[in-house]
């Protein structure tokens, strides 16, 4: 599975790990609509594939 970054504050999520409340195994895509950045907040829109 592919790992986004958040363009705002450099946050790697990754669905291997998941994240706080997001079980590992969640693909990004499959993130509801208003999760946001842990770490800054930033909506999913700021969020980029890592190449």
């Amino acid at each position: 599975m592919d790992k986004w970054v958040c363009t705002v504050c450099g946050y790697v999520y990754d669905p291997a790990e998941g994240a706080e409340g997001i079980p590992p195994g969640t693909p990004f895509e499959e993130l509801p609509e208003d999760w946001v950045c842990p770490l800054c907040g930033a909506g999913k829109d700021s969020f980029e594939k890592e190449s």
